[in-house]
């Protein structure tokens, strides 16, 4: 058992099973053994890869997107733009060069939430001379318009589960089997807030810690200005099923094997993450795939002009990465993936979302 097993099998011990969504705020960011205040997990040799870490093209185009919409915002200067969980600071290296090709003169005030101390070093490295601040949640953010980027963030926030049983949806636990290891269980009342209808044995997730945060950046949005570009993997309908998931080595992994050693996530609700923004009177666009909203922000255009003067090899590489990025397969990240914007009332439509 791994060290940040052991304690969290103490605490069981000492006070029952624990939700859910406790056993990933656990995991992940533990003040000692949490799997991001640890490690750089990305990259060949981390857990997983991202599409920025794929091609410089993704995060080239949001900082395109980003030129488009501070122009639609009236210019503000500076122009406050922020990323929710940075990574290797590879996207917004990759943005910000984009940005001031497209908006010359842009003054950026630049601001990254992150809470990993590893994670913060290698971005400094990434993004050294934009004199970024880091923060480890929004409360210290700067006020006024702004735009916020969140890529691959919202599915790593921990969630709550249910399973429905005869006598009603019971939270998933996690607890102590017969020879003192992690399992899965259920609480033995059932949960009276949850009233979702289900058949039995149906497993029901509840973004809380998301839904929370995406209400809070309503709600700036609606009152200051600006916008939200959320991308991660998700399903835009409601349903029912279990998508926690362990990453290990670029491979699943039980969740449950080894705390703090491996990243948990889960597919994102995106039908409740515009639930929650429409509550504060947010204007919604999207969610769209993300294979649709690379294309229409040109992506294959960027794609011919950077293979215009690459080697052969060069451009076996940049066909590569258009085609992952745009996999229209069931499990590929063109569909997988998916991409939606919260804006406040003024912005109107956006490049890469149809006009509804």
């Amino acid at each position: 058992m791994t060290p940040l097993g052991a304690e969290i099998a103490a605490l069981i011990r000492h006070g029952g099973p624990i939700g859910v969504d406790r056993y990933m705020a656990l995991c992940l960011g533990h003040p000692v053994h949490g799997y991001y205040r640890t490690r750089d997990p990305l990259g060949v040799q981390g857990d997983f890869t991202t599409a920025p870490e794929i091609s410089q093209m993704f995060g080239e185009l949001v900082g395109a997107w980003v030129a488009y919409v501070h122009g639609r915002m009236g210019r503000p200067d500076p122009l406050i733009l922020v990323e929710l969980g940075p990574g290797r600071g590879t996207l917004m290296a990759d943005a910000l060069r984009a940005l001031r090709v497209a908006a010359p003169g842009v003054r950026v005030s630049l601001h990254l939430v992150e809470t990993s101390p590893v994670l913060r070093d290698v971005q400094a490295r990434a993004l050294a001379g934009t004199d970024p601040t880091w923060h480890a949640g929004l409360e210290t953010l700067p006020e006024g318009p702004a735009i916020f980027i969140a890529n691959e963030f919202f599915d790593c926030l921990p969630v709550r589960q249910f399973e429905r049983r005869p006598s009603g949806w019971h939270e998933r636990q996690v607890g102590l089997g017969p020879e003192g290891g992690l399992v899965f269980g259920l609480a033995p009342e059932p949960a009276a807030e949850i009233e979702a209808p289900g058949t039995e044995g149906a497993l029901l997730s509840v973004p809380g810690a998301g839904l929370a945060l995406m209400r809070t950046l309503a709600r700036r949005l609606r009152a200051t200005g600006g916008t939200l570009l959320a991308i991660d993997y998700g399903h835009v309908r409601p349903g029912f099923g279990d998508t926690l998931q362990a990453l290990a080595g670029h491979r699943f992994a039980d969740p449950l094997a080894a705390p703090g050693e491996a990243d948990l996530t889960h597919h994102v609700d995106f039908a409740a993450l515009a639930r929650a923004a429409r509550a504060e009177a947010a204007t919604i666009l999207g969610p769209v795939e993300q294979r649709e909203f690379l294309l229409a922000l040109g992506l294959l255009e960027r794609a011919e002009r950077l293979k215009a003067r690459a080697t052969a090899d060069q451009v076996l590489t940049i066909d590569s990465a258009v085609e992952r990025l745009t996999d229209a397969s069931l499990t590929g990240m063109g569909s997988l993936f998916k991409v939606l914007a919260v804006t406040d009332q003024d912005l109107g439509p956006l490049p890469g979302f149809p006009e509804a």
